[in-house]
């Protein structure tokens, strides 16, 4: 992914609809940026503001969040936003872990929630 400022969106299943509000309400900012998002989230991500550049990658579970991860650790992800569902238990638990390791390694601006994303947002826009 050459050129431009890239933000990754991940959302659990039971966060996917927090997601495409938040893509909704923000698309502003977001559509300043490039975007990368693990397969459903990408496609409720477009459904919700269809005018924002995504590429969608694989479903999370599917190697999504490893192709994220990736992203990171070769400095084309500058931030990212993932929704996270703590009370719901993923096989895929080891990837989302891994995944927020290398965004911690490579010190990138990371949200976990709302609440933390729209503090993060007018980061985004500088």
């Amino acid at each position: 992914m050459a050129g431009g400022k890239c933000l990754a969106l991940i959302a659990h299943d039971q966060k996917k609809d927090d997601m495409a509000a938040f893509a909704r309400a923000n698309r502003d900012i977001l559509s300043r940026w490039k975007i990368v998002a693990t397969g459903t989230t990408g496609g409720r991500v477009l459904d919700a503001a269809p005018d924002l550049d995504v590429v969608r990658l694989k479903s999370g579970p599917l190697g999504g969040d490893q192709q994220i991860g990736a992203l990171i650790s070769t400095g084309e992800v500058d931030a990212l936003i993932f929704f996270v569902d703590p009370l719901t238990p993923m096989p895929h638990d080891v990837d989302v872990k891994a995944l927020m390791r290398l965004a911690i390694v490579y010190d990138i601006p990371m949200a976990l929630n709302h609440a933390t994303a729209i503090k993060l947002l007018p980061t985004l826009e500088a």
